[in-house]
């Protein structure tokens, strides 16, 4: 591999505008073939095989499927106008009805007045005060989930008329949750690529170079970004992916970027030709870059086999992002290189690039102080730090997974706005009610089954009313019974009166023969809740497993994968707890722009596990790999830790703190779910960047000493031989060159 990684980077280097050429080609035609095809066609369908919610799903999708399509409530309350029946009221209501029927992004609207009942409410489309009230909107198919500036004109357009008549109205659903400013996710990008370049400026000293990792890691967010978009037109896309994919590409991409450009600055500071330079680059950091990213591609990828297809879904379309990463730091950044040769290093910032290029003396310099200081007494900070990770830790026993309550959210949101007002007028369980599906025998006595399980249900204390009038389908085949819940959609009392109707519904209709099953979106998201529970455990050994097997062939150490696995596991932990402390427990909550804890959704940690593991281990390939390579040169264990740890920390550390960047940038997105991958990727990089990486590693390495390279004799002889970035090719290489020059 580092042989075919040398002649790629020289390849790019010397034929620099053909590389670039290609990258610039497949950019233009992703992008035509996006602008001919349309833009994604996201799905936020919580599918989940085998469970109660997706037989009650697949049952409605038979027989009943208008049930199925989502629709987006706009939420009218009067506080102050009179009630809403009044004429001038009902003609503004009117209005808005009329606007949203002729707008041609709209299937259907449903008017509540005059005041009626319908099958796609849990009741009354009109509050019992008549204070508050609905307007049902269901989009077409190719408009069901918007953009932000689709959403924002359809919300516009019907809520003039209300607005103008003085009455108080929000968007709910689809069109509420994405109807908020059409830059916020640019906006979070802005803010961590503005944050990263600060920091590769204050690292370089130079705005050329400071440039160069941005520049290629937007590369491949663009073509990424693309290439799900065409996927979308083909396969099942979740919403979210966008921004989670994008988080993850920015930050891995500058990052990969950022150890080939160190290595070839390095390599140019001591005199080496620059086309060497960049092929060398390429096989060495290169090749960690390589490894780690594969590693990042698989563990994302291994998600699939939990069984979990939202969860699936998210995985392999995430690793799209990180594998353009993998492909620009190694083919588009040599290519620049190439072309700009010394000038790489233009646009100096005068005393600061003077500060950065200095050569640095790995046995005198901060950090060679800080390694030789954890060498002497490597059991305290040890001690001291895994204590500081369980501390933090703690709060993970109380994690609870579900759904994020949208009264959390921004106050300025329209979707929190809607769900206030429905909860006043209706109750907080209005927002999610709970659907009980009964598959008919279709005879005579199937009427007064669903009316005796009706009475049933709303003989529960925790049924806010008699539920409406059930919704048969045209062949009386199937009935819908609308639950609605006292409680908001993500509380324990909610699960609670879930499992019980699961229980009871059965139950009551055991004695005719007649199937029911509980489902709706609040049931799926505590069915899906409950499987990532119960898969967890094992995706977390799978992942593990997956890191130890190419550690070990990485290292060819036993000791060192095994000891890479338990910091993971430990700094992992670490950020499950801070989840738990931020989110559900509400520390600090009103600065991440949140207005209430939230349960951690569901995903969220069986995602996180897969990412953090993989990204971790670009700081631990670039930080042991540095070890071993001294270790071989010396043959003294405490001396390779100390210099190892002293030429990898500064990158590790600004690498760290860029991607710590680019994440927090994402805690600015209105959407919970991307808060809470942004600041718990952002927390887990920082922890284990400093702490696991600059404490426990060379610590436990000391300790162990040259046990850290053991390996059995008999898997010596099974694993390949060779190291990532290939130290023995260019010890050969090297040798070769030497004896052909000439002699003097």
């Amino acid at each position: 591999m580092t042989s075919a990684l040398y002649r790629i980077g020289k390849f790019c280097a010397r034929h620099h505008w053909i590389v670039m050429a290609v990258w610039l080609v497949i950019v233009v035609a992703l992008a035509s073939w996006v602008k001919s095809s349309g833009g994604m066609i996201a799905s936020n369908s919580v599918t989940l095989p085998n469970t109660p919610s997706q037989n009650a799903t697949d049952v409605l999708t038979a027989k009943l499927p208008e049930l199925l399509k989502p629709n987006s409530p706009i939420v009218v309350h009067s506080a102050d106008k009179g009630l809403l029946t009044s004429p001038q009221n009902s003609a503004a209501i009117a209005s808005a009805v009329a606007v949203a029927k002729a707008s041609p992004e709209v299937e259907s609207v449903v008017s509540p007045l005059p005041p009626s009942k319908t099958s796609m409410a849990a009741g009354a489309l009109l509050s019992a005060d008549k204070k508050t009230a609905l307007i049902q909107v269901t989009l077409t198919p190719k408009f069901a989930i918007p953009t932000a500036d689709e959403a924002n004109n359809i919300v516009n357009r019907i809520e003039k008329p209300l607005t103008a008549a003085g009455l108080e109205n929000a968007a709910g659903g689809g069109l509420g949750a994405t109807a908020v400013d059409p830059n916020a996710s640019y906006l979070s990008f802005g803010i961590g690529i503005a944050a990263a370049l600060i920091v590769l400026l204050l690292t370089f000293g130079s705005v050329v170079t400071m440039l160069l990792p941005i520049i290629t890691a937007i590369f491949g967010v663009v073509i990424g970004t693309m290439a799900i978009t065409l996927i979308s037109h083909v396969s099942s896309v979740p919403s979210s992916v966008g921004a989670l994919g994008g988080m993850i590409g920015l930050g891995v991409g500058i990052d990969y970027s950022l150890f080939v450009l160190s290595r070839h600055r390095e390599q140019l500071s001591g005199g080496m030709e620059i086309s060497e330079s960049i092929g060398r680059s390429v096989a060495t950091s290169g090749a960690a870059v390589l490894f780690a990213g594969t590693t990042v591609v698989i563990a994302l990828c291994s998600l699939a086999i939990a069984g979990i297809p939202i969860v699936a879904q998210l995985g392999y379309l995430s690793a799209i992002f990180v594998i353009t990463a993998i492909l620009s730091a190694l083919t588009l950044l040599p290519a620049v290189l190439g072309l700009l040769g010394k000038r790489y290093d233009a646009l100096r910032v005068p005393g600061l690039h003077k500060r950065t290029s200095r050569a640095i003396d790995h046995d005198t310099s901060a950090w060679a102080k800080w390694a030789r200081g954890i060498a002497r007494h490597p059991w305290p900070p040890l001690v001291a730090a895994v204590v500081i990770l369980l501390v933090i830790a703690i709060p993970t026993k109380d994690m609870i997974f579900g759904q994020i309550d949208t009264a959390a959210g921004s106050k300025q949101s329209q979707a929190t706005h809607a769900y206030d007002l429905n909860s006043a007028g209706f109750g907080q369980g209005s927002n999610g009610p709970i659907l009980v599906v009964v598959k008919l025998n279709g005879n005579s006595g199937d009427a007064a089954a669903i009316k005796q399980l009706e009475q049933a249900i709303a003989a529960d204390p925790d049924v806010l009313a008699p539920p409406a009038p059930p919704l048969y389908s045209n062949d009386k085949s199937a009935a819908v019974i609308t639950v609605v819940p006292k409680s908001a959609p993500p509380s324990d009392a909610t699960q609670a009166l879930v499992d019980r109707l699961r229980v009871l519904a059965p139950k009551e209709l055991a004695s005719t023969g007649q199937v029911a099953y509980v489902g709706g979106q609040t049931a799926a998201f505590i069915d899906i809740a409950d499987e990532i529970q119960q898969k967890l455990p094992v995706s977390i050994l799978i992942v593990v497993a997956l890191s130890f097997l190419l550690l070990l062939v990485a290292f060819r150490s036993v000791l060192v994968p095994l000891q890479a696995a338990f910091m993971n596991l430990l700094g992992v932990a670490a950020a499950y707890g801070m989840l738990v402390a931020v989110f559900q427990w509400g520390w600090g909550i009103g600065l991440i722009g949140l207005s209430g804890s939230v349960p951690i959704v569901s995903f969220v940690p069986l995602m996180m596990f897969a990412i953090l593991f993989g990204l971790s281990m670009d700081y631990e390939v670039f930080l042991v790999t540095h070890i071993q390579e001294e270790y071989e040169e010396s043959g003294d264990n405490e001396t390779a830790v100390i210099r190892g740890l002293s030429r990898s920390a500064r990158v590790i550390t600004s690498a760290a703190l860029i991607m710590v960047c680019v994440f927090l940038g994402f805690v600015t997105d209105p959407d919970p779910t991307t808060k809470q991958f942004g600041l718990g990727l952002a927390f887990a990089v920082a922890i284990d960047a400093t702490i696991v990486r600059c404490v426990l590693v060379p610590a436990l390495m000391v300790i162990v000493g040259k046990r850290n390279w053991w390996l059995p004799n008999w898997l010596a002889k099974i694993l390949p031989k060779g190291s990532i970035e290939g130290t023995g090719f260019f010890k050969k290489l090297d040798a070769k060159e030497k004896t052909a020059a000439p002699q003097g």
